[in-house]
This record gives C-alpha cells, structure tokens and sequence, in this order.
C-alpha cells in the first residue's frame, strides 16, 4: 500500500509538469501493485486499499478532462484509433453506406459554418461538429425507432432537461441553431463527468446511466480507457463511437480510404423577423415570391407549416424582409384543423371497453381508428387514438354570414374548421370543398366560403337575443321544436348565446 501510494505522488508531480502521458502510465502502476495485494477478510487495511483504489480512478479522470479541455493545445482531443471496429465501420461507408456517407457530407455544409462557431464559443473540441453525420445524415426532421428527433437526435425528456421547447406549434429539436446549442451544453456535462470524449459521446448516444451501470458492473469498477467497455455496451451504441472515429478519418484524408466528396451545400444566410400570430408558411411564401420550401427549411421546428399563435421569430431569407414585412399585414390568421383525435396510453389492467367507457366512446370506433384486428389484444404502454366528439355550433360563436346574389357565403372565424360548418348547414366536408376547390381541410380567418346546403327554401336567419331559448324561438316562428333543432345541428341539451345566428322557416313557408 506504501509503494502504491508513492507512485501515486509521482503521478501527481506528472501531471503538475504538464506530462500527460507519464502521469496516467504512473497511475496505472499504482492500481497494479493495489491489485497484487490480496487481504484477509477481517484486515484493517482493506478500507484503506479501497479508499486509494478511489482515488486513483478519480484521478485518471481529472487528468483525461483537463488534458482533453485544453483550448488551443495541440493534444489529440478525440483518439483517432484505427483497430479493427474502426475499420469496419470504414469499410462500410466505402461499400454499403457510401451514398448515405456522401449525401450527409454534402449537407452538412448548411450548418457546418454555425456548428463550428458554438464550438469556438464553448471551447470544446471542432471534431464534435460530425456529430449529426452519424446521428441524423444532418438531417433536421431525422427521426428514430427511439423517437429521437433532429439533427442532433434528442428524445424529449433530454431535450427538455437542455432547454427545448416543445408545444403544439413548434419542436425545437428539428431547430439546428437552438439544438446544436443543446447539445453541446449535454456533450460537456457529460465529458466533465466521464473524463474522456470517446466515453462521452457513448454516453450521448444511449444516455448517460446506461453507461454508468455498465462501468459499475465491472469487476473492479474502474474504467481508464473507453475500449475497455465497448464490446460490453448496446450494440447500437457500440457502434456509434467507431462511426464517429471512423467519419473523422475519412473527412480528414478522404483520398486515403477512396472519396471524392462533393462539395458541401452553402447555408441559406437570413434575418430574424418577430411576429406573434399563426400564419402559413405556405401563404406567406407565394405572397414573397418565394419556393415553399425555403421558408421551410429554414424554420424547420414548426410542425405545422405555420408560426404559432404566440410571439415567435420567423428566419426569411436575407433581402427578402421588407416583402415580408408587407406581407404579414395583408394576409389572414390561420386555423389550424381541429383535431379528431386525442391519444391514451394504454395501463396494465386496462381492456377495450373499459377505455371506451371512459371516453364516452365505443369500442368499434376506437378499433376502427387504430386499425384493431382483435379488440382484446393491447398492451399496458400502448398508444391508443382515441375519437374527440364533435362539438355544435350552439357551443361555439355565432357564425356570419352574408348573402351575396343568390349564394350564400359563410366567413371564418377563429377556431372554426370545416367540419363545424358542415355541421351547422347541414351538408358535408366533401361537399364545402368540392364546392370551393379546397385542396386541404385548412382555412383562413376572413375567408369567405360558398355555402350549397340542405337549408329549405324560405328559410331566414334568426340572430338569438337575451332570454331566448329553442323551444320559445320555434313557437315564435310556429315551428316545430325538433325542425329547429335539426335544422341547426342541435339537440335537447344544446346551450344557445346571444347574438348566435340560427335557421328558422316561418310558419307560412313550413309545416309539419
């Protein structure tokens, strides 16, 4: 023990001097002679031999962090090993990978330049920046079996732990900017925990605690060398560290293992435009004169194709501001569809009809959505669609509506969709589209649409007033109350508001 924890002096005068390499070799003398020394059971220095055995790999670890953190020295940041895993993942890109390897090499050259710069701003090492090649082909709408998403492939739980919004209008995982910023924050947390980048990026891949209970079942719970682990971590992931390695070998000298690499893409340049309503994207590109897809990839995180209905920065191309600018305050706010749908996680002891009761749904319907051949087989952690019931119009604001000749045309509201208005004129989805050539189930606000219903003629509208209620309006109009209900899509239970807009046919033109 004496002899042991000598050398472990001699390794701490090492590394003082900047000697790296003689340090960690000292240190690894130091744990050999540790594990020469064989102790009966009840020995008083079996703490003591433990306690410096602690040390030791605590110090391996300080020793690869500060020696792997220096800025602007010329150590070898991330090992470039060239054993027989390397060369294997070599050979795969040169042969059944190639076209993946080139394509994502060529892409890279959107986000390359910015990549770079955060690296410069956070001291770590620019190797890091071929990160997203292995994980995502720098793809930012790359997504997994392990629903991890982005270029920089998080799952949602880390990418919240790093500071990554997601909502319903936006994933800021497929943001290259505010991911790339992400994961560098995580890759340094987790090279200031292991020590070393090759254990780090392992660790990024398959997350940190898989790592840590691999390194913990160890025989001796030590870990100097990440080589030491591979063959014992997932296989995925055991492959990830050899990509990486290998990436770097091929981009560094690509004429040596056999590439002509294209030339990587240039990045779009553009300016920040701040707005605070939900527009599509697909509008604002026609209004600008521009492809759909530029504004698209540049605002990749929107997961609609529109900017949410909340202060949010738009990216639009350098040059193109000013028509933006314009064009934002002409155009309409846009609705989203209204979802049909809610999903439910299915929970250990959970059956068919026992989910469809909770829902006021039935079982049919739920096997119908999700494409069920067997209603009695779901699983505990299954993810089941769940039918949202329609709502009336009676529960809603009151539609407007103008006459314009012989037509009559229906103007959007917020939270409209087509369906509500389908519902409250009596005719169809299909039919309001076929109608107004709508492509998509998407509308405007202020959008005027052409209504051709199943109103009876003589029909006139009836705007509700304070202390109406159906049955007082139908006798009004010598109506029978179930004609009025129909008429308006509603039932005995509907509420309705003042200043609601209903149909009524006077008792001169109907009757029963």
């Amino acid at each position: 023990l004496e002899d042991a924890l000598y050398v472990y002096q001699d390794s701490q005068l090492a590394w003082e001097k900047g000697d790296f390499d003689t340090a960690l070799a000292t240190l690894d003398d130091a744990y050999s002679l540790i594990l020469k020394l064989n102790l009966p059971p009840d020995s008083s220095l079996i703490q003591e031999k433990n306690d410096l055995r602690l040390l030791i790999a605590q110090r391996i670890q300080e020793i690869y962090a500060s020696q792997l953190t220096a800025v602007g020295n010329n150590h070898q940041t991330i090992p470039l090993v060239e054993n027989e895993h390397v060369e294997n993942q070599i050979k795969r890109f040169q042969n059944a990978e190639r076209k993946f390897f080139e394509k994502s090499y060529k892409r890279s050259g959107l986000y390359m330049q910015m990549i770079l710069e955060e690296l410069r701003k956070a001291g770590l090492p620019e190797e890091l920046a071929w990160v997203p090649l292995i994980e995502s082909g720098f793809q930012v709408r790359a997504y997994s079996r392990a629903r991890a998403l982005g270029p920089w492939q998080f799952i949602s739980s880390t990418g919240y732990r790093y500071g990554l919004k997601r909502d319903r209008w936006i994933d800021e995982r497929m943001d290259p900017i505010k991911s790339t910023k992400a994961a560098l924050k995580y890759l340094n947390d987790l090279h200031s925990h292991f020590g070393d980048w090759t254990t780090a990026l392992a660790a990024y891949n398959c997350g940190e605690y898989k790592v840590k209970k691999v390194i913990r079942n160890q025989r001796f719970n030590y870990l100097d060398n990440f080589w030491d682990l591979y063959l014992m971590l997932p296989r995925e992931t055991a492959s990830f560290v050899p990509r990486f390695i290998a990436t770097l070998l091929i981009v560094n000298d690509p004429e040596k293992y056999g590439f002509n690499l294209p030339t990587p893409d240039t990045p779009l340049e553009f300016v920040r435009l701040p707005m605070n309503s939900p527009i599509r994207l697909s509008s604002l590109s026609k209004a600008m004169g521009l492809k759909e897809d530029v504004l698209s990839s540049l605002n990749p995180e929107l997961r609609h194709g529109a900017t949410p209905g909340y202060e949010y920065v738009l990216r639009v191309p350098l040059g193109f501001a000013e028509k933006a600018m314009i064009a934002l305050n002409t155009l309409p706010t846009w609705i989203p569809p209204e979802a049909t749908y809610r999903i439910h996680r299915v929970r250990r002891g959970e059956s068919l009809s026992l989910i469809a009761q909770r829902y006021r749904t039935s079982i049919s319907s739920i096997a119908r959505l999700n494409r069920l051949r067997r209603v009695d087989l779901i699983k505990s952690g299954q993810r089941l669609k769940i039918p949202v019931r329609g709502r009336s119009y009676a529960s809603s604001p009151p539609p407007k509506l103008v006459k314009e000749g012989e037509k009559l045309i229906y103007i959007v509201r917020r939270g409209d969709s087509l369906y509500k208005i389908a519902s409250a004129f009596s005719t169809t989805v299909g039919k309001i589209k076929k109608d107004n050539s709508l492509e998509s189930d998407a509308l405007d606000v202020g959008q005027k649409i052409v209504i051709q219903s199943s109103i009876p003629q003589g029909a006139t509208i009836y705007t509700v007033r304070r202390g109406d209620s159906p049955s007082r309006i139908a006798n009004k109009y010598g109506m029978n109350l179930s004609i009025l209900l129909s008429l308006n899509s509603l039932n005995y239970r509907s509420k309705i508001y003042p200043g609601q807009e209903l149909w009524v046919v006077p008792k001169k033109q109907g009757s029963n």
